[in-house]
C-alpha cells in the first residue's frame, strides 16, 4: 500500500459526504438543544491582567478554541440582554439574548432529559458567569462578523448512509457525530431497534402473497398472553386509540401498529424473515409477533439497502465501497463485479414503493414532501423514544438515518423519527438530490390503477361516499361492489370477521 504504489478507488461522492456530515453534525445539534443545556464546559478566574492559563489551550488562539465543530469562547462580561466573549485571545464578539433562548432548558449533572427544568425566561445573568467557557458558533459564518450562537456539543449520537440502489455503491456514510470523538461507526456496526421503520418489510411480505394495499386489516384492541412467564403484551398505536376496519394503506401510512401486528399474525412471521434475509437483511430476527413492532436490531445499511429493493424494482445488488484496487503498472488486482439478485417481483416492488409515497404525501414523512422530487420513505420510533429512524428513497438514492443515544436511554418525550431523524434526512436528501437528475419510480407492466370505495377494499357501489384511485398487481384488482359496508365502530361485530386469534401464546 505505501511502497508499493497501489490505489484504492472508493464509491465515495465527496460533496455527498460533506452534505450528509454537516447534515447529521447540524440534527444532532438540534436535537441535542431541544433537550436541554448542560452548563459551560468550563471556568476560569479573570484578573486585571489575564493571562490564559497552559490547563486551557483553547482560550490561547483561535485554531485551538476549534473543538468538535464548535468554537469555546471565553465569557468576559454579562449583562441582561447579551454576553460579550473573546475567542482564542484574539476574537470579540456577542451573543444577542434571543440566540441563547433554548438553554432555559436546563439538565443536571445526569444529563437524563426526563430530569430537565424548564424556567419561563432565562436571561444572560441567570446563565452566565465572568469567566465561563461556553461553546458558540459564528451567527453569520465567520469570526468576524462578531455575532455568535449559544450551542453545546451533542452527546446524543447518529448515522447517515447513502446508497445507490442500482448498483449498491455506497455514496456518503456518517458514522457519528465527529471521528475523532469516536471512531465506532454506527452505520455498518451498531444494530438498534428499528421500530416502525421496520414495517415496509411486513407489508411487502403481504403483497407478496396475494394481499393488496386496498385489503382491509383491524385495527382494534388485541392481547396475547404467555402462560408459562405469565406475561400479557397488548399492543398499542402512538395515538394511544384504535381506528378500526382500515385498508393496509392506510395502516402503514399512518404507521398503525395493532393493524401490523394482526397482518403478520395472519401472513406468518417466517414469511417476514424470509422476505428480510433476501432484501439483504442478516441480522438476527426474533420468531415472533413483536417484529410488528421492529423489536429485531438491524444496521443502518441493512434497512436502507432492503429499501433501495423497493426503488430499484426489486432487483437488490449488496451494499459496496471498493470499486477497484491497481497497482502501480496499473494492473487491476481486484475489482467489484455486480451480482443483482431480483429479491421480490417488480410488481409488488412498485406497490409498496407507491404506498410509501403516501407516508411523505400525508402521513408520518411530510417534512420531505417539501424536496419536490418523487420519494418515499418510513419514520420510525422505538419504545420511550430510545431510537428515532427515517428510511427514503428515490429512483436513484437511498437514505437511512438513526438517531439514538449509544448507552441506549430516551431521546427525549416525543423526539419520534419524524421530529428527530427525518430533518437530518431532508436537510441531506435535498442538498445531494440537486446534482443528480430527476426520475421517477417506474410502473411495471403488470401493474394496474382501479377505482375502490376504501371503506370496503372493493369496487365502489351506488351508496359509496368516497372514491379513490388504488394500484394493484393485474390479476389482484376487485372485480365486484361490496353489498354492505362494515362500520369499523361497531366493536361488538369484530369477533365475526375473520381477522385471526385476538388471543395466543406469545414467546418473547
Amino acid at each position: 500500500m505505501y511502497k508499493g504504489g497501489l490505489q484504492v478507488y472508493t464509491t465515495l461522492n465527496i460533496p455527498m459526504q460533506k452534505f450528509a456530515e454537516q447534515a447529521v453534525q447540524k440534527g444532532l445539534r438540534e436535537l441535542d438543544k431541544r433537550q436541554g443545556w448542560r452548563g459551560p464546559v468550563g471556568h476560569v478566574q479573570m484578573t486585571k491582567n489575564f493571562v490564559p492559563p497552559d490547563d486551557f489551550p483553547e482560550l490561547h488562539n483561535p485554531h485551538s478554541a476549534f473543538i468538535n465543530n464548535l468554537y469555546r469562547a471565553l465569557v468576559t462580561k454579562v449583562t441582561t440582554k447579551e454576553v460579550s466573549l473573546l475567542i482564542g485571545n484574539t476574537y470579540k464578539g456577542t451573543i444577542a439574548l434571543e440566540d441563547m433562548t433554548w438553554a432555559r432548558r436546563r439538565l443536571d449533572k445526569s444529563n437524563d432529559v426526563s430530569n430537565a427544568t424548564v424556567k419561563e425566561a432565562a436571561t444572560p445573568p441567570q446563565l452566565f458567569k465572568v469567566g465561563d467557557i461556553i461553546e458558540v458558533a459564528p451567527k453569520k459564518g465567520n469570526l468576524e462578523s462578531g455575532q455568535f450562537v449559544l450551542e453545546q456539543t451533542p452527546i446524543v449520537e447518529g448515522a447517515l448512509t447513502a446508497i445507490d440502489p442500482r448498483t449498491g455503491a455506497i455514496l456518503a456514510m456518517v458514522g457519528g457525530y465527529d471521528y475523532n470523538r469516536s471512531q465506532f461507526n454506527r452505520a455498518v456496526i451498531a444494530r438498534r431497534q428499528p421500530g416502525s421503520a421496520f414495517k415496509p418489510l411486513i407489508y411487502a411480505a403481504a403483497l407478496q402473497q396475494g394481499l393488496t394495499p386496498a385489503t382491509l386489516i383491524l385495527d382494534a384492541p388485541v392481547v396475547y398472553e404467555d402462560e408459562d412467564l405469565d406475561r400479557v403484551w397488548k399492543p398499542e398505536n402512538y395515538e394511544k386509540r384504535f381506528f378500526g376496519t382500515i385498508s393496509l394503506r392506510e395502516a402503514l401510512k399512518h404507521s398503525r401498529n395493532a393493524a401490523t401486528v394482526r397482518l403478520l399474525e395472519q401472513i406468518g412471521v417466517s414469511e417476514v424473515v424470509n422476505l428480510s434475509t433476501t432484501l439483504g437483511v442478516q441480522s438476527p430476527m426474533s420468531q415472533d409477533l413483536s417484529l410488528a413492532l421492529g423489536s429485531s436490531s438491524v444496521t443502518l445499511q441493512e434497512i436502507t439497502s432492503a429499501y433501495g429493493v423497493f426503488g430499484n424494482q426489486g432487483l437488490w445488488l449488496p451494499p459496496y465501497l471498493i470499486t477497484h484496487v491497481q497497482n502501480l503498472t496499473g494492473e487491476i488486482l481486484e475489482q467489484h463485479f455486480f451480482e443483482p439478485r431480483q429479491a421480490m417481483k417488480p410488481e409488488n416492488a412498485y406497490l409498496i414503493t407507491n404506498m410509501l409515497m403516501d407516508v411523505i404525501q400525508s402521513g408520518t414523512g411530510r417534512l420531505a414532501k417539501s424536496i419536490g422530487r418523487p420519494l418515499a420513505g418510513k419514520t420510525g420510533t422505538t419504545n420511550s423514544y430510545n431510537d428515532a429512524w427515517f428510511v427514503g428513497y428515490s429512483p436513484n438514492l437511498a437514505t437511512g438515518v438513526w438517531v439514538g443515544f449509544d448507552d441506549v436511554r430516551t431521546l427525549g418525550r416525543l423526539e419520534s423519527g419524524a421530529h428527530a431523524a427525518l430533518p437530518i434526512w431532508t436537510d441531506f436528501v435535498d442538498k445531494a438530490l440537486r446534482n443528480l437528475p430527476v426520475m421517477t419510480f417506474p410502473i411495471p407492466e403488470g401493474v394496474q390503477f382501479a377505482q375502490v370505495d376504501p371503506q370496503t377494499g372493493e369496487l365502489p357501489s351506488k351508496t359509496s361516499r368516497l372514491i379513490t384511485t388504488e394500484v394493484f398487481r393485474k390479476g389482484t384488482e376487485p372485480e365486484k361492489a361490496a353489498r354492505k359496508k362494515s362500520n369499523p365502530m361497531e366493536f361488538f361485530e369484530f369477533d365475526r370477521l375473520n381477522f385471526g386469534s385476538s388471543r395466543q401464546n406469545l414467546r418473547y
